[in-house]
């Protein structure tokens, strides 16, 4: 008896905080009419999965927050952005973390309407076809039976309307120290990167990722996903990056990307209400 009602303990405690009037009353304030959906759907997802449930209840709130805000839904089969727990071993406590998924950038990049292409894919052995040192281009042709080749490295490439085109390459060498470096989780043998069946999807996202920001427009959605992928959030919404590398936990200019962040919440509260969203704090 008493370890079920440690099992369920931790349910018990965010149905209490998010049926809290003064929960209640801040949701109203953000969502407006889409409240009540809202909290179906974050019970729903918590009620469903009891590695959630002992995450800090305000972090769910805020990660589930930021999905609605960017309009993505937190359906894992989807593959549009996740929220997963993370213990954090030197407080004890477990947060949820909000992660996208590459489907939730190449959503947001569609949504922005400047792109004409934009694609990724692994790249198998012998699809290399040419290198240049010299300007660093790389040529690729799709090998017959691929599927049965192993995977040496992951490229993603996107073209505007504008005519401008960029790609972006990792050899799996270089994926795997990327994974080593940015997720404590992925080192101590847990997490999408060391779940197998995801380590790709989680390949690509990188790519993806690192190929809009480094070379293309970001939307204010893009912006403000770029930003928060990988983070949690405090009782106060802050973000804050446990599941990042040990030297590099948040942004250089963290104060300036918090303040920008919450621009961009209220600026898709406010769209999302209907209201003004000129000259927003």
């Amino acid at each position: 008896m008493t370890d079920n009602n440690n099992q369920i303990a931790p349910l018990k405690q965010f149905n209490k905080f998010i049926t809290d009037p003064r929960t209640q009353d801040y949701l109203s304030t953000v969502l407006a009419e889409k409240k009540a959906a809202f909290v179906n759907n974050i019970t729903a997802l918590v009620s469903n999965n009891a590695m959630l449930q002992p995450c800090k209840p305000e972090s769910l709130m805020f990660a589930c927050l930021k999905a609605t805000a960017l309009d993505l839904p937190l359906d894992q089969n989807l593959g549009f952005a996740y929220v997963l727990p993370y213990k954090d071993n030197k407080t004890g406590t477990t947060s949820a973390q909000f992660q996208m998924g590459y489907k939730g950038f190449i959503q947001l990049a569609i949504r922005s309407g400047q792109f004409k292409t934009l694609n990724a894919t692994d790249v198998r052995e012998g699809e290399i076809v040419d290198e240049n040192f010299i300007t660093g281009e790389i040529s690729f042709k799709r090998a017959q039976n691929r599927e049965k080749l192993p995977i040496v490295g992951y490229v993603a490439y996107f073209k505007l309307k504008t005519g401008f085109e960029k790609y972006f390459y990792m050899t799996r060498e270089e994926m795997v120290a990327h994974a080593k470096r940015f997720s404590q989780t992925y080192k101590k043998g847990y997490g999408l990167w060391a779940d197998e069946t995801m380590f790709d999807s989680m390949a690509i996202k990188t790519v993806i990722k690192l190929l809009l920001s480094k070379y293309a427009p970001l939307s204010v959605q893009m912006a403000d996903a770029v930003l928060s992928d990988q983070a949690s959030f405090d009782d106060n919404g802050d973000p804050h990056y446990v599941d990042g590398p040990e030297d590099q936990n948040q942004p250089e200019n963290i104060e300036e990307a918090v303040a920008e962040q919450k621009k961009s919440m209220r600026k898709a509260a406010a769209e999302q209400n209907g209201g003004p969203t000129e000259d927003l704090p």
